[in-house]
């Protein structure tokens, strides 16, 4: 992804007059959106699970990967693998909870087809009699993966682009600095909460929304209680390596802006009392703070419903003290639910005739623009890119 692609935020002060966002119906179109998971959500970087989460050999999760079932798991040496939910006799799905674990295979429910944690075809009923099969032939179809910031990162092309230079250069271009984002040890904290939103909006609603804060003084009042810049309208995400600053009375980021947890051993004093948006594309948020981290991770499910996990990740050992985590939880709890229903608000008027060439982006919205230029160029839509 090149560097003016999402992510690459304004350097200078904030651009004049409006620009065109995408037509409307980018929002609601079952064709184009087919098309996004074809060549964005299965043809790049996806971050599918938490690492943490496939604690031991056999753990598993399945997760939806643009039109494709992915089966994320652990082999006996602790390495990830992740393969193409389906079983190669007859296409059932392999399996069908959304997570579990197993001793040392994988066995389909309707042949018992058996397949190791590396996908090799191991056992099937009278196999000795099926002098044609070869087991090297017939494992399960494995995905492309990598372990970064303690999430697993799947990608199903046949040749993934470059994890440094789509994913990682995402962040880089946000911060101004590779390392920054690892002064948080992100990998190394411990799940305090995850809560799954169920929002009926478009996927490029709801990261729109995330990347702008002119919406931020009408309807986040506790997070503009906590960083009072975003009241008037200007996005962290507007500026390379700009963190929001900590309003002067406000001690820590709760939804009271009494103190938090200790600061997070990496982070440094330039990082202290600050907030850092970032958006990972396609489908990943990022929000640092002095004591902990959350990760949003979105998953597409159809042209007007999106999925959305969000993990509060803290010191291993805050949450293992069982530390009161409820005031820190609560504010970006209350961030969330603010704005999916304000994207759910956006939806039904995505098919609008009042609609039908888009809108428009104001001057601190701009950043946008790039994002919407990002997506018409995945897609081949040179016609859509915004003016």
């Amino acid at each position: 992804m090149a560097a003016t692609g999402p992510g690459a935020e304004a350097a200078a002060g904030p651009a004049s007059g409006l620009l065109s966002t995408l037509p409307g119906h980018y929002y609601t179109d079952p064709a184009l959106f087919a098309r996004e998971q074809e060549r964005i959500f299965e043809a790049g970087w996806f971050c599918a699970v938490r690492s943490a989460d496939l604690a031991r050999p056999g753990a598993f999760r399945t997760v939806s990967v643009g039109r494709e079932s992915v089966l994320v798991t652990r082999n006996r040496s602790g390495d990830v693998r992740a393969f193409l939910n389906v079983c190669r006799h007859r296409g059932a799905r392999l399996c069908t909870a959304e997570t579990g674990e197993v001793r040392r295979s994988l066995q389909c429910p309707y042949h018992a087809w058996t397949y190791d944690l590396d996908g090799r075809l191991v056992a099937a009923p009278n196999m000795a009699d099926m002098a044609d099969v070869r087991r090297e032939d017939r494992g399960l179809i494995g995905v492309h993966v990598r372990e970064w910031l303690g999430y697993v990162w799947v990608c199903l092309a046949p040749e993934p682009p470059s994890f440094e230079a789509t994913v990682q250069e995402a962040v880089t271009r946000r911060l101004g600095d590779a390392a920054a984002v690892e002064r948080y040890g992100a990998a190394d904290l411990a799940l305090g909460r995850r809560i799954s939103y169920d929002v009926a909006a478009n996927w490029k609603l709801v990261i729109e929304n995330f990347m702008e804060c002119y919406h931020c003084g009408t309807i986040h009042p506790e997070l503009t209680d906590v960083l009072p810049e975003f009241a008037d309208g200007y996005a962290a995400q507007y500026y390379v390596g700009h963190g929001a600053e900590f309003g002067a009375e406000v001690a820590g980021f709760t939804v009271d802006g009494g103190a938090g947890f200790d600061r997070l051993d990496g982070v440094t004093e330039g990082q202290d009392r600050r907030y850092y948006a970032i958006t990972v594309p396609p489908q990943v948020f990022l929000n640092l703070v002095p004591d902990h981290v959350i990760v949003h991770r979105m998953f597409p499910l159809a042209p007007d419903r999106t999925l959305i996990e969000c993990d509060w990740l803290y010191r291993p050992e805050v949450v293992e003290a069982g530390a009161d985590l409820s005031r820190s939880v609560e504010l970006f709890d209350r961030v969330n639910r603010q704005d999916f229903d304000a994207c759910e608000r956006c939806q039904p008027a995505m098919s609008s005739r009042a609609y039908r060439d888009g809108g428009v982006l104001v001057p601190v919205e701009h950043h946008i623009a790039e994002f919407h230029s990002w997506v018409a160029g995945m897609l081949g839509d040179s016609a859509a890119q915004p003016d």
